[in-house]
C-alpha cells in the first residue's frame, strides 16, 4: 500500500502540506498517488535518527549484517505484482524491464551478503610487534576498513529499482555498515515507498536498529540539499545529470567538514570502429548498434553515443545500414516528459550545428514521450573545433564521426571528457597497429571494450562502473559490484591495542577464520 508519506525510521510521516504526484508517461497521465514532500524537520529527524543508529549498527557483525541484506531482498521479492505494476505506471518501462531490474535488485543484496560472509574484504592486515628490532623497537600495528557514517543516496532517474531506494547505493552502504537515507526520486516515489516499506520490514525482522535507514519524498532540490549540509552525513551517493552530481559535489565540499561525493554523471561512450571491423562485419555490427543506441530509449549511462572510425567505402557502408536500422525502428516511451523534453531539445541542439549532417532519423508522427531517434554524422576536423559535439543527449542519439586519419582519430579521443566505458571494435593485430589510439583511449575511461557493445553491465567484482570526471566525481571507485563498498570505509589502524579490544578480525586467534595479510602474507591462520 503506498501512504505518500516519508519513512522516518520505523515511522510514516507526513508532517508536509506540499505534496506533488508521479507521472505515468504512457498514459501521458498523473499516477492516483499524492506525496507528501519532506519537511526539514523530517530530514534532521531522518539524520538524527541515522546518527543514533550508526553507533549500534557499525559494530553488527558480517554476519548479521548479511542476514539484513538477504531478508530486504526477501520483502522486496515479497511485494510480488503490486510493485512491477507500480514500476511500470511511474516509468513507462515494460514488464520484462521491471521484472530484470528486480531481479538485478535482489542479487546485488544477496552478492553484498555472501562478501559479509566471506568477510576479507575489510582487508584487515597485520604486523606483529618485534620489540628487540634494533636500532629502533618495532611496534604492533593492525589495519582494517571501517564504516564512515550515514550516507544519503539520490535515486536515479533511469533505474526505479537497482540505483534507487535498495540499489546499489544503498546496498553497499548498508553492507559497510553505515545507515542510509534515501532521497526517494520524484518519478517513481511509489516504487521508492513500497522498498521502503520492504526495507522497514527486514529491520523490524532481524533487529536492526531503529534510523539504518530512512526514505524520504521530494520533488524540488531542497530536500537534497539539507540532507548532503546535515552534519551527521557523512558520505553521498548520486546518479543522474551532471548538472545535479557537480552541485551537490560542490555543496558537500564547502561545508565546514567536506564529505565524499560519489556521483555518476555523463558519458557519450565512445566506439572506435577499426577499419577491420568495417570491412569484414561492418553490417554485422552497424544492426548491433542501432539495437544498442535504441535500447530503452538510450536511457542508459552506457548508452553509445558517439561512433568514431576512417573514412573509408566500408565506413559509408556502414552508416548507411545503421541509418536504415534506426530509421525503421519503432519509437519507445521515455521515463517521463522532462525527461523527453530535455531529449528533443538536445537533439535539435545537435542538429543545428554548422557541418553535422543527418544519417537517419524517425519521422512520422509519435505519442507524447515517446522518443524519435536520431543519429548525425560530422567530419572529424569539424568535431575537434566544435565542443557542443562532445555532449550528452541521453536518448536514442548518436553521432558518427567520419575521421581522415589515425592521427585525428587519437587527437579526437584525448580530447574528450572522461567517460565510463570506451569500445574498440576490430581484429587483435589491428590492437597493435593501432597501440597509441587504444592507449588513449584507456586513458578517458573506466572499462574499455573489445568486440561489444557498452550496454549492459554486468554485477560482479570485476566491474568497473566509473571514469575520471565528469563521468563521475571519482574515477577510483565504481559504483556496481561488491568493491563498490570501498566508498563508504576508511582505514583504521590499531597500535599495540590490548587482544580482546581488537575487532576480531584484527585478533590473533582470528575468529572470523577471514583471510588477512600477516606480517606481508595471505593467510587465514592463528597468529
Amino acid at each position: 500500500m503506498i501512504t505518500g508519506g516519508n519513512y522516518i525510521g520505523d515511522e510514516i510521516s507526513k508532517q508536509g502540506t506540499h505534496t506533488y504526484q508521479t507521472f505515468n508517461p504512457k498514459l501521458n497521465l498523473p499516477t492516483p498517488w499524492t506525496f507528501h514532500e519532506a519537511t526539514a524537520q523530517e530530514v534532521k529527524a531522518a539524520c538524527d535518527l541515522a546518527a543514533e543508529a550508526f553507533v549500534t549498527y557499525k559494530k553488527c557483525t558480517g554476519s548479521e549484517k548479511a542476514k539484513f541484506l538477504r531478508q530486504i531482498a526477501l520483502e522486496i521479492e515479497a511485494l510480488g505484482d503490486t510493485l512491477i505494476s507500480t514500476y511500470m505506471q511511474e516509468s513507462g518501462l515494460p514488464e520484462g524491464r521491471a521484472n530484470g531490474e528486480r531481479g538485478r535488485t535482489l542479487g546485488q543484496l544477496n552478492a553484498f551478503a555472501d562478501l559479509l560472509e566471506e568477510g576479507s574484504w575489510v582487508e584487515a592486515t597485520i604486523d606483529t610487534a618485534k620489540p628487540d628490532r634494533q636500532p629502533i623497537p618495532k611496534v604492533d600495528l593492525r589495519k582494517m576498513l571501517m564504516p564512515i557514517g550515514p550516507i544519503a543516496v539520490f535515486g536515479s532517474s533511469n533505474f526505479p529499482l537497482a540505483f534507487s531506494t535498495a540499489g546499489g547505493d544503498a546496498a553497499s552502504a548498508l553492507a559497510a555498515g553505515c545507515p542510509v537515507i534515501v532521497k526517494s526520486h520524484p518519478m517513481h516515489s511509489g516504487t521508492g515507498e513500497l522498498v521502503a516499506s520492504a526495507i522497514t520490514k527486514a529491520i523490524d525482522k532481524t533487529g536492526m536498529p531503529k534510523g539504518v535507514f530512512s526514505n524520504l519524498n521530494s520533488s524540488g532540490i531542497a530536500v537534497g540539499e539539507q540532507l548532503v549540509m546535515n552534519d551527521k552525513i557523512k558520505g553521498v551517493g548520486f546518479t543522474g545529470s551532471i548538472k545535479g552530481g557537480t552541485a551537490i559535489y560542490k555543496l558537500a565540499n564547502g561545508r565546514e567538514e567536506p564529505i565524499p561525493v560519489f556521483a555518476e554523471m555523463g558519458s557519450v561512450n565512445p566506439v572506435i570502429v577499426l577499419p577491420s571491423a568495417l570491412e569484414e562485419q561492418g553490417e554485422d555490427w552497424a544492426k548491433k548498434y542501432a539495437g544498442s543506441i535504441l535500447l530503452g530509449a538510450g536511457q542508459f549511462c552506457t548508452n553509445p553515443g558517439l561512433l568514431l572510425a576512417i573514412k573509408s567505402t566500408a565506413l559509408d557502408g556502414f552508416i548507411s545500414t545503421l541509418g536504415a536500422e534506426i530509421s525503421k525502428a519503432e519509437p519507445i516511451c521515455m521515463l517521463h516528459p522532462k525527461i523527453h523534453e530535455n531529449f528533443e531539445n538536445g537533439k535539435d541542439e545537435m542538429s543545428r550545428q554548422d557541418t553535422v549532417d543527418v544519417v537517419a532519423a524517425y519521422e512520422e508522427s509519435a505519442p507524447p514521450n515517446f522518443a524519435k531517434q536520431k543519429v548525425l554524422t560530422v567530419n572529424g576536423s569539424d568535431f575537434l573545433r566544435n565542443t557542443k559535439l562532445h555532449q550528452e543527449v541521453f536518448g536514442p542519439f548518436s553521432i558518427v564521426v567520419r575521421c581522415e586519419d589515425s592521427e585525428e582519430l587519437e587527437a579526437i579521443i584525448k580530447k574528450l571528457d572522461g567517460q565510463l566505458t570506451g569500445t574498440v571494435l576490430g581484429s587483435t593485430v589491428e590492437l597493435n597497429t593501432y597501440n597509441s589510439v587504444v592507449d588513449s583511449l584507456q586513458n578517458r575511461v573506466g572499462r574499455i571494450i573489445f568486440n561489444g557493445v557498452p550496454t549492459g553491465v554486468e554485477v560482479c567484482p570485476s566491474m568497473q562502473h566509473g571514469g575520471p570526471f565528469p563521468a563521475t566525481t571519482d574515477s577510483r571507485f565504481t559504483s556496481v559490484g561488491t568493491s563498490s563498498i570501498k566508498r563508504w570505509v576508511r582505514p583504521v589502524a590499531y597500535q599495540s591495542w590490548p587482544q580482546n579490544m581488537l575487532p576480531k578480525e584484527l585478533q590473533d586467534t582470528n575468529p572470523l577464520n577471514v583471510v588477512r595479510i600477516v606480517n606481508g602474507v595471505h593467510t587465514s591462520n592463528k597468529i
